[in-house]
């Protein structure tokens, strides 16, 4: 959501988007945390990097869409709907490969002993 970032934020004018990134970037951090570290009883590699990798990509599918209508859509005319496609077109490919990437990165050592002996 880069693109967004020379527009004016609805909720803060003064704010920048760097700014609201780092906040909302510092309280989910630690909620994952908590979350993640509850996972961590999960066995199954799969399972729990499938359930991490879901709520990892509905979180920033979250802060995507937040954003947009922080910074574009409180300004302009649209619905519900249209913010929702317009996010998600926006943002699934990147929040896609990020979300892939962050994963394997977690479970690098549990991968790689079940798969390199």
């Amino acid at each position: 959501m880069g693109q967004f970032s020379d527009h004016t934020s609805s909720s803060c004018l003064e704010c920048s988007l760097f700014e609201d990134n780092i906040y909302m970037s510092a309280v989910t951090s630690v909620f994952l945390s908590a979350i993640f570290l509850l996972f961590s009883f999960v066995k199954k590699t799969f399972i729990k990097a499938a359930i991490e990798f879901l709520l990892l990509i509905s979180l920033w599918i979250f802060w995507n869409y937040s954003v947009f209508v922080d910074r574009e859509s409180s300004w302009s005319t649209y619905d519900f709907k249209s913010e929702l496609h317009y996010t998600l077109s926006l943002s699934s490919l990147p929040v896609i490969i990020l979300g892939c990437i962050c994963i394997l990165v977690l479970h690098y050592k549990e991968i790689r002993a079940r798969w390199i002996v």
